[in-house]
């Protein structure tokens, strides 16, 4: 038996009983029971991997309460598609009637003056918004948009939930069913999907489609066939992840060749180049970092300019900039200090006062009791250095960064010592 229908269609929930994963979303006292139970729905946006049930969660919040659901794609979709939703939202507006429900899928992809045609129909409820996308929303959606959405993150699916829905497509769908497979391990099946509940299903279809007679579930049958079948299995191209990956450690590994390589590739897949220009801020902080602080101006240089002008002149900046940053001397002591203060911080069970004289004194009262006492003004002195101490009581002469073995950072340390003497 063969079906025109994908079975991640076939199988997609009917209500968040049958839905997998995210059970600190979904679960008995997950925030969307309380949505289903109240009725009450806030415009929210669903941060979340590929496959891991983001537009299937905003469909059954609609079904559950019974209100109408507008979808659009980002992808292909313009300031007129949504504004002709409104318009339809708006002639379904009555007083005390819910406001319908507005999806929109790659909410990421949409730029300034789409979002912007968004907040009106927000603020006054002609609409509840729910956006889904797989790039942070701080740095793809407008602020003023941001405001009124709450942010729910998903997770990759873990492998108890991929052995859930395996269990499930082969008990439930009627195709699976029929052809009777056995599972007799898992780990490729589960390591190809990566957490996606719909590459896992779309590999059961490839298995269905391409193999006669007896099927087995095992780890060489599906490595054979997804080898065989990697344009169907992979429709993003270039395997996604593994190929970020080796272009980030190419960065870091100092190599301009394979770096220059791999984002060809990425670029080649379709990939969007804003999300490569994010991945070099990140390095540009966290694997170059003090030695060479223009690294991150570069790298920001690079966002803004790819942001402005798109592909795919786009190119020539991420190549300029991802050349910069794999020939820049590295050091990642930045990101070791915030992660040493940060694990610090997290493990202190001492609720430790600031120290009085680096209190602000707002009040005459917080004067008077010696906020802001004896603190000395840096730029009064001498090298606009006066040495007193910063660190609350307990913590004179911890230190969180240590200096680097590169020039800049043997100026720092150079500087840290003339002015701190032994005490770092």
């Amino acid at each position: 038996m063969q079906s025109n229908i994908p079975l991640a269609e076939r199988l997609r929930p009917k209500s968040l009983d049958e839905y997998i994963g995210q059970a600190h979303l979904v679960g008995p006292d997950g925030v969307f029971r309380r949505f289903l139970e109240s009725g009450n729905v806030p415009s929210f946006i669903l941060w979340g991997p590929p496959g891991v049930g983001k537009t299937t969660l905003a469909r059954l919040v609609a079904t559950s309460l019974d209100r109408k659901f507008f979808t659009l794609s980002a992808v292909s979709s313009g300031v007129k598609e949504v504004r002709e939703v409104i318009e339809k939202a708006r002639q379904r507006h009555f007083f005390n009637t819910p406001s319908p429900f507005l999806f929109i899928d790659e909410i990421h992809r949409f730029n300034k003056s789409q979002q912007d045609s968004l907040l009106g129909a927000v603020e006054q409820g002609l609409v509840t918004l729910i956006g889904a996308t797989t790039e942070n929303p701080s740095f793809e959606v407008i602020p003023p948009l941001l405001s009124r959405c709450q942010v729910y993150i998903l997770k990759s699916l873990e492998d108890g939930d991929l052995k859930t829905l395996l269990d499930r497509a082969l008990t439930r769908d009627l195709i699976l069913k029929e052809r009777r497979m056995k599972v007799e391990e898992t780990e490729a099946l589960f390591r190809f999907s990566g957490g996606d509940a719909r590459k896992l299903l779309n590999i059961l279809d490839i298995l269905n489609n391409a193999i006669e007679g007896e099927l087995m579930i095992n780890d060489a049958n599906v490595t054979d066939c997804l080898q065989q079948n990697i344009a169907l299995y992979d429709k993003n191209g270039e395997q996604h992840y593994d190929i970020i990956s080796a272009f980030i450690k190419s960065v870091r590994g100092s190599d301009p060749h394979a770096a220059v390589y791999y984002l060809a590739r990425m670029l080649a897949g379709g990939e969007d180049p804003k999300f490569i220009a994010r991945r070099l801020v990140i390095r540009a902080s966290e694997d170059i970092g003090l030695a060479n602080p223009n690294g991150l101006l570069m790298a920001n240089a690079c966002f803004d300019t790819v942001h402005k002008i798109g592909m795919p002149e786009a190119r020539i900046t991420l190549a300029q900039a991802t050349i910069y940053l794999a020939t820049s001397p590295k050091s990642n002591t930045a990101y070791e200090a915030i992660d040493r203060a940060i694990a610090f911080v997290n493990n202190d069970t001492t609720n430790r006062p600031v120290p009085l004289h680096l209190r602000n004194a707002p009040t005459r009262l917080m004067k008077n009791i010696g906020y802001g006492k004896d603190y000395k003004y840096a730029h009064s002195f001498k090298g606009n250095f006066a040495e007193q101490e910063f660190m609350p009581e307990g913590l004179v002469g911890h230190k969180f960064y240590e200096p680097g073995n590169n020039s800049k950072e043997a100026e720092i340390d150079a500087r840290m010592k003339r002015l701190w003497g032994e005490k770092y």
